[in-house]
């Protein structure tokens, strides 16, 4: 049966209109996965050596016990955010005369055919077979090495589960949220080591089976969790209603005040909530909040003298990372239904208005989630708020204009991840001004006078920006308008 599947899915990608399409997207998705892979082979070649270097006098495989717990909850968001589900196959084979148990144990076991199952064994193999069967023997190698594979394939199941369980609530989001808090925040204030909880573990997994015979049982519970769910809800009506449920009552009240661009601002919100591409969006923005952490920490980073330059590419980040992600793709998120905008009478320049407000709204929404910054610094508040300025009033603007240069369609249905669908020329050419734009503003003030100049610089540019709205939001009006049906014609080409 397995075979007779993977026939089927074949034949459904060669009998394609876009085959040749998603071959070359596919060929080039195997050759970043393998030089991906081929980069953490490099660094399970040197793991022991850096860790010689970074603790030197201690033991390297006890220091590795007690920092993989790291390991795993970096896996376990990585999982979140890039592993697939077999939920689209599943759809397509219900209605098939083969029993659901059949499909379900197939499709559970192909999934496991992921490049992300094999992260562990290339990372952590070279430093086994050079530390641990060094001082352990094979038996302590393959004990310790059978129980890191174990956890991180019990994982991978656990995800699948885990994902449709609840990737289409905010308890999903909420729980990795609550995992990268309670396991950073804890260790970074000194309150709790998370890495003592494991470390016992692997230490016993050198020396003793036990550990890798609990995680083989927990691996087959974990797998025997996922078969049944899949089982139990393998009905299209199942994998369907959710749809509905997610998005009703999800809306801002606040973007009734707008007329009809409030509208379509808050229709444009709860599409959002919908679809699984723009929905993992929102959750990267949302994650990309705690990027200051990186470099506010870092003294590397700091400036004696007053503010580092780097704050300020910090600052339009964190403040505009969902107007950057989403924006840059600003029509090709309607091309299912830019018809319909076209047809109403001042449908187009109410469609741009209510992006226009949703942006501003979420980007404001950002600012207001990074005021705990403040905590390293009132500077950097204020550099938080003269780039959200800039955003709002300078940024925004540019990156819809580009983002109008012949926009592609796109399946909103589809995941994010090694998804570059609606990706154009003008999506790599964004990265010019929002690199170089705030810095033409700020560092010619910064020098001359000092850093707080360079920062009001910065948010009066925005506001002067925000004020002249009107003006500027009907030059991106006019093109759109002056373009429109080519614009249409490119979004009816097949995917």
């Amino acid at each position: 049966m397995f075979f007779t599947l993977m026939r089927l899915q074949y034949l459904k990608s060669v009998r394609s209109t876009s085959f040749a399409k998603s071959a070359l997207a596919t060929g080039f998705l195997v050759f970043i996965a393998l030089l991906l892979l081929s980069y953490v082979f490099l660094a399970g070649l040197f793991l022991g050596r850096i860790i010689d270097e970074f603790v030197e006098g201690q033991d390297p495989i006890s220091f590795l016990n007690s920092v993989l717990i790291y390991f795993f909850l970096f896996e376990f968001m990585y999982r979140y955010f890039v592993q697939k589900l077999p939920v689209v196959d599943l759809e397509s084979l219900l209605h098939l005369p083969i029993g659901k148990k059949k499909i379900v144990c197939v499709l559970l076991l192909r999934s496991f055919l992921s490049p992300l199952n094999v992260i562990a064994l290339l990372l952590f193999l070279p430093f086994g077979v050079e530390a641990v069967q060094e001082e352990y023997g094979v038996l302590g190698l393959v004990s310790w090495l059978g129980t890191l594979l174990c956890l991180s394939w019990t994982l991978h199941w656990f995800m699948l589960w885990f994902k449709q369980r609840f990737e289409d609530s905010l308890i999903g989001l909420g729980v990795v949220f609550l995992v990268v808090l309670l396991s950073g925040g804890t260790t970074y204030l000194g309150w709790f080591n998370v890495g003592e909880l494991l470390s016992p573990f692997f230490t016993v997994a050198t020396q003793s089976l036990l550990p890798l015979i609990g995680m083989v049982l927990l691996l087959g519970l974990v797998y025997l969790l996922s078969y049944r769910y899949y089982v139990a809800h393998a009905y299209l009506e199942e994998l369907g209603e959710e749809e509905e449920y997610r998005v009703a009552g999800q809306s801002f009240g606040l973007f009734s005040r707008f007329g009809m661009a409030g509208e379509l601002a808050n229709l444009e919100w709860k599409l959002i909530l919908r679809h699984k591409k723009s929905r993992t969006y929102l959750m990267l923005s949302a994650f990309f909040l705690l990027y200051g952490l990186i470099f506010y920490t870092n003294p590397a980073y700091q400036s004696e003298t007053g503010i580092s330059p780097i704050y300020i590419f910090v600052g339009v980040f964190i403040t505009g990372i969902f107007m950057i992600q989403y924006g840059q793709l600003f029509l090709s998120w309607n091309s299912a239904n830019f018809d319909f905008f076209i047809q109403r009478k001042g449908g187009l320049e109410a469609l741009v208005r209510g992006k226009y407000l949703l942006f501003m709204s979420i980007s404001g929404v950002c600012f207001l989630a990074s005021v705990p910054y403040v905590y390293f610094g009132w500077e950097i508040l204020l550099v938080h708020l003269a780039t959200f300025l800039f955003n709002a009033g300078v940024l925004i603007h540019v990156i819809i204009y580009v983002a109008l240069w012949k926009p592609k369609p796109m399946d909103l249905n589809k995941g994010a991840m090694f998804n570059y669908e609606g990706v154009g020329a003008a999506q790599f050419l964004i990265i010019i001004p929002l690199m170089a734009g705030p810095y033409l503003v700020y560092l010619p003030f910064s020098y001359l006078i000092n850093d707080y100049a360079g920062l009001l610089a910065l948010g009066v540019t925005g506001l002067a920006g925000i004020l002249a709205f009107r003006p500027l939001s009907r030059i991106i009006t006019n093109r759109l308008l002056a373009n429109r049906y080519e614009i249409s014609s490119s979004f009816r080409q097949e995917l």
